[in-house]
């Protein structure tokens, strides 16, 4: 028996093999319409740009030879060494680019300023770590960053002027694009139509087109060679770059700005990992893309290298870009030499070695750049550094509202004290209170009970929040707690969505908000008495707890409830302090439950009910900030006018959600920050 079933394991693996390398294939074929379209048609102007700035060639071809030299070595180097040998294994499950790293980096350091942290949040399985914290290494590096808040603000201004960067150059790469503008406007159309129906679509539609190129430019390349000089592969030494700048001085050195056009789209390769795989970018580039790359550059130089005249033949266009490609691979090279010590738990020389290496190559071509930046490289620029102004004011102002919010929150006790014998009646139906904070009393929901003396019978207050992972699986979304004890029907949900994740509409928003309720319902009246109040949802907790009143910004944990009157306090920050153990809150055999506890627990599921089918309520703080007297004249003018203007201006979270004016409640509120 052994014989057939150790022949049946094994091919069963060789198939399962077969089919990953199938998959893989296929993505890598998807690949080459989307990631490598810019770095496949760079030979169309790398050499004309190249020897623009009056580079008088000579008999022995030495010119031509270093500019082959610099792009041979600088292909080499940064696209193929850099990105695919290294930064594609930084993917954040998966995922790559600028924002991938950084949200790597706030996972191992505490360095984010996003709000309301919970450590809750990392019990998330996306939010998986190289090793468990309590054996990582401090390291000099992590506990530097960790210490001056300047440095997070630094770091988070870095990762938005690359990502400012990448949206500069792409506003203007169809507008200074030297094709045929009804082409150019025809296949732009063509790709922002396909674009909804997914990138694999894309990818289908544009690899066929991308393919050909490729296998053209290979087969002239070498039929150039050939023909018209087989000894250009001398040119490979990098003897010949020392020639190249020796001879051609401060001219070479200002032209070093066209040879980085030759690797302008690299940090796609990164940017679009997420749609791919690491494997199937590799091969792509590896054994396609960079081989025929090579052989079409060698092919031009070793034709110019008989037809000097030709080398001089050039457009204006291609210096714009010169410069935001290199700022965006400098932030990626600074960023992974974080992600080297923080991350992956190198030695901090492994990081300094990677980051000179390769921050030295990058800069030379970016000193080079600066020498455009009058003739048109400051547009990107200057847009970019809009850009990062805008998304900069935003988030300050955001960190200020939460702030204002965490200061003049209420306490449970205010929302006990609040009953008939004040003048205030609960009305049928559900009411969504949504908020930024994850524990107190928001101050827009006492500011709406002061001027409408009624609120909902199932009141839940509701906080979406952003956490630093790609995307979190919908098991692991939401987490539910009690609000006062069970007869106030008052619920905490903390909803948590990834940086790639999509927000939910308002119709399965609610119906999953419902069904969670109702799991911790059933939970919380099934669990023993010992057991400590805690939330729904996939999370670790064990036997013994530690209790700390979560009051500052620095949240953490989860929602708990006390079951007595005279608890001031809503949210407890819960710390595990013994074992581990993985849990899913779904009760199904309720025989275990005392009848007392049955009729309360059913009482409480049908209010649940009920108010579903009364219908559902959203209240949503309509906000004006203002700068307080005394602030600097930047301060007021990022609050009152920049920030203001983008708050009238941006779809605001009732959009977002679809919810119907029928059911929208906007409470408006003041903040003085």
């Amino acid at each position: 028996m052994c014989g057939p079933q150790f022949g049946a394991a094994i091919m069963q693996l060789l198939l399962s093999h077969k089919d990953s390398w199938r998959t893989t294939l296929v993505l890598a074929y998807q690949s080459l319409g989307v990631v490598y379209g810019d770095l496949s048609i760079s030979p169309l102007y790398v050499y004309k740009s190249t020897f623009a700035d009056d580079i008088h060639h000579s008999e022995t071809n030495e010119e031509i030879f270093g500019v082959l030299s610099f792009v041979f070595w600088t292909l080499t180097l940064v696209p193929l060494f850099k990105y695919v040998f290294i930064v594609l294994r930084a993917d954040d499950n998966g995922e790559g680019g600028t924002f991938a790293l950084y949200s790597s980096i706030c996972r191992h350091a505490k360095v984010s300023l996003l709000p309301n942290r919970q450590v809750s949040d990392e019990s998330l399985s996306t939010y998986k770590l190289k090793q468990p914290p309590e054996k990582e290494n401090n390291s000099q590096v992590k506990m530097l960053l960790e210490k001056h808040k300047p440095l997070h603000t630094a770091l988070l201004i870095l990762v938005l002027l690359g990502t400012c960067m990448v949206i500069g150059d792409g506003l203007l790469t169809p507008a200074i694009s030297d094709a045929v503008i009804p082409i150019t406007c025809f296949i732009l159309v063509c790709l922002f139509a396909l674009q909804h129906y997914g990138t694999h679509r894309v990818g289908f539609l544009f690899a066929p087109i991308v393919l050909l190129w490729l296998v053209c430019i290979s087969g002239l390349g070498l039929y150039n060679i050939m023909h018209w000089n087989p000894h250009v592969y001398e040119a490979l030494s990098p003897y010949y770059m020392y020639k190249f700048l020796k001879k051609t001085k401060k001219q070479g050195w200002m032209s070093l700005g066209g040879i980085l056009l030759c690797i302008t789209g690299s940090e796609a390769m990164f940017a679009d990992l997420g749609h791919f795989s690491y494997t199937a970018i590799q091969t792509a580039f590896t054994f396609l893309v960079y081989p025929a790359l090579i052989l079409g550059y060698m092919g031009q130089a070793a034709y110019l290298s008989k037809h000097h005249q030709m080398a001089h033949d050039i457009s204006y266009y291609v210096s714009v870009p010169g410069l935001a490609v290199m700022a965006v691979m400098l932030v990626t090279t600074c960023l992974m030499a974080l992600v080297i010590v923080l991350c992956w738990h190198k030695p901090p020389i492994l990081a300094l070695c990677f980051l000179l290496f390769f921050g030295s190559i990058e800069l030379l071509y970016f000193s080079a750049s600066l020498v455009k930046f009058r003739e048109g490289a400051w547009l990107p620029i200057l847009l970019a550094l809009f850009l990062l102004t805008v998304m900069f004011v935003w988030h300050y102002a955001t960190i200020k509202k939460y702030e204002y919010d965490l200061q003049n929150k209420v306490s449970l006790e205010w929302l006990l004290a609040l009953g008939p014998s004040l003048g205030i009646s609960r009305v049928p139906g559900i009411g969504l209170v949504f908020t930024d904070l994850t524990s107190g009393i928001p101050a827009n929901f006492s500011r709406f009970v002061t001027n409408l003396p009624a609120f909902h019978r199932i009141l839940v207050f509701v906080c979406v929040k952003s956490v630093p992972v790609p995307f979190i699986p919908p098991a692991e979304r939401y987490l539910v707690g009690r609000v006062g004890p069970s007869t106030l029907r008052s619920y905490r949900c903390i909803v948590r969505y990834g940086y790639r994740d999509v927000h939910q509409d308002v119709d399965s928003f609610e119906s999953d908000l419902v069904n969670r309720l109702a799991d911790f319902i059933r939970y919380d009246w099934c669990r023993p008495e010992s057991t400590s109040d805690t939330v729904i949802g996939n999370m670790d907790f064990s036997a013994s707890w530690a209790f700390e009143a979560e009051e500052s910004m620095q949240h953490v944990s989860v929602s708990v409830g006390s079951h007595t009157d005279d608890s001031v306090t809503d949210i407890i920050e819960m710390v595990p302090q013994i074992k581990r153990k993985r849990v899913t809150f779904a009760v199904e055999d309720h025989d275990e439950v005392d009848a007392p506890k049955h009729v309360q627990m059913r009482e409480e599921l049908e209010d649940l009910l009920g108010g579903q089918q009364s219908g559902t309520a959203f209240i949503l703080g309509h906000s004006h900030v203002k700068a307080k007297h005394g602030s600097s004249i930047l301060k007021r003018l990022a609050i009152n006018f920049a920030y203001n203007f983008l708050r009238r201006n941006c779809r605001g979270p009732d959009v977002a959600l679809k919810v119907p004016p029928a059911s929208l409640l906007e409470v408006g509120m003041v903040y003085v920050v």
